[in-house]
């Protein structure tokens, strides 16, 4: 389907896939983007780690200083892979990023309730990436695909 809109020096078309790819993409960067701009420079990383990570946890068996580590590196690797994901640069990278704050904000809930419901916050994100992920080789629209268009020789 030719939705009309051009793209590149052969004037390839944008798929619906490649659209759906950005659409998800961009959504994903904005939410980790944001939530990570929040954390860095409004709430401040050393406050976040200890409300979210030090304090609730501290009567488990995970060391006190890996708390501290989670806790303020989180926020960095939010805004940062989030930027990255929201233009489209280094995407493998981000999505492992992104990835792997999923998984530990699934364990860190987990631990502290086995039965925690994870349909508000987690299984969204988590869908969105999953998405960007079987639409890696679509996205046209990213800095990536641009990238490699312009150095693969016509």
């Amino acid at each position: 389907m030719n939705w009309g809109f051009k793209t590149g020096e052969a004037g390839e078309a944008i798929t619906p896939r490649s659209w759906a790819a950005f659409v998800a993409r961009t959504i994903l960067g904005l939410i980790f983007f944001m939530a990570g701009f929040w954390k860095v420079f409004e709430l401040g990383a050393l406050r976040h780690a200890r409300a979210g990570f030090v304090e609730p946890y501290a009567d488990t068996f995970l060391p006190a200083w890996s708390l501290w580590v989670a806790g303020v590196a989180t926020p960095f690797i939010e805004l940062a892979a989030g930027a990255l994901m929201l233009v489209g640069w280094r995407r493998r990278i981000a999505a492992f990023a992104l990835g792997g704050v999923l998984i530990l904000v699934t364990f860190g809930h987990l631990l502290a309730e086995p039965l925690y419901v994870f349909s508000a916050h987690v299984i969204p994100r988590t869908l969105l990436l999953v998405i960007v992920l079987l639409l890696f080789e679509d996205d046209r629209l990213s800095l990536d695909g641009w990238l490699a268009r312009r150095t693969i020789p016509r």
